[in-house]
């Protein structure tokens, strides 16, 4: 695929911190890219820079293979995690004064805020005031005003944060069909189920270093560990308890069944097959649940972690 931005080797200190070592990534055009890291890893600086709000001591940024320039700003849309609408401006007149900062026409913009008040059923708020606004409704007109000027990279960084779950699933969709249609997202979360949903690759800083990066499929290959949720039901649970003890790696597992069966997470070596392995069990009883246990983003992201 087509590379949108490319940051190479960058570098960023304040004083004596160090705040971004020598990071590099890549990002895909028309891909959901998530930025993750605990807080203090650097990722606000790194998206700092690529929006020109701070430059780096050393390193270069390439947007659609150019390199960063002032007038690249208006390809880019950016939702901090700190929002910073005026509080007594009311809606309308303060969304069509940032969608002319973005370099829209008045009528441009008036024609681009209907339709996304209309989608996003707020079209009667255009005369409130931000302040009179809760702050799930505030963030929807922020989100507004960062995508109306249809960027080519779109940096949302805690998009959910104070969502309820139904406009969190609301404005997630959005993103969704922005990348669908064509925009390119990096998107900055702590919230893993988020980006379980929503992202093709990702990168993990920590202590201002890149320790991850790949597409999210693959890094759950390199991650999985052959382990197996097992359910069998046997005349003899105390037995075939030592028998699969003696034989594998077993831990305890809680699921939700309706049978009354043996439950156990099992870690099954390289050299079984998974077909001989499903064929072992049900020598020993009847097999009522098989699972391949996957780990999820947020078990790489602990154990990543931990491991630096």
């Amino acid at each position: 695929m087509e590379k949108l931005l490319v940051v190479n080797n960058v570098s960023k200190n304040y004083g004596s911190y160090n705040a971004l070592n020598n990071v590099s990534i890549t990002v895909e055009k028309g891909s959901i890219f998530g930025l993750l890291g605990p807080n203090g890893a650097g990722k606000t600086t790194l998206i700092r820079i690529i929006n020109q709000i701070t430059m780096p001591d050393s390193g270069t940024v390439i947007l659609d293979g150019e390199p960063l320039q002032p007038r690249h700003i208006q390809y880019i849309g950016y939702l901090p995690e700190e929002r910073g609408l005026y509080k007594t401006m009311k809606v309308g007149e303060q969304a069509l004064y940032l969608a002319q900062l973005k370099g829209l026409s008045k009528q441009e913009a008036k024609e681009r805020l209907k339709y996304w008040f209309d989608r996003l059923q707020i079209g009667d708020w255009w005369d409130k005031k931000i302040q009179e606004l809760s702050k799930g409704m505030a963030q929807k007109i922020q989100f507004v005003v960062t995508v109306l000027h249809k960027p080519k990279l779109l940096i949302f960084d805690e998009p959910f944060s104070g969502f309820d779950p139904i406009n969190a699933n609301l404005i997630k969709d959005e993103i969704l069909k922005l990348r669908d249609d064509g925009a390119t997202v990096i998107f900055s979360t702590h919230r893993m189920e988020s980006v379980e949903e929503m992202c093709d690759h990702i990168a993990l800083i920590h202590k201002s270093n890149k320790i991850l990066d790949g597409k999210l499929v693959e890094i759950k290959r390199q991650y999985r560990s052959n382990t197996f949720e097992i359910g069998l039901k046997t005349t003899n649970h105390a037995a075939i308890s030592d028998v699969l003890r003696d034989k594998f790696e077993i831990f305890p597992a809680t699921f939700k069944s309706i049978h009354d069966e043996l439950q156990y997470r099992i870690k099954v070596p390289d050299s079984v097959a998974t077909n001989d392995f499903v064929s072992y069990l049900t020598s020993l009883g009847q097999l009522t649940h098989f699972v391949e246990v996957i780990p999820s983003a947020s078990d790489i992201f602990i154990e990543t972690i931990k491991k630096n």
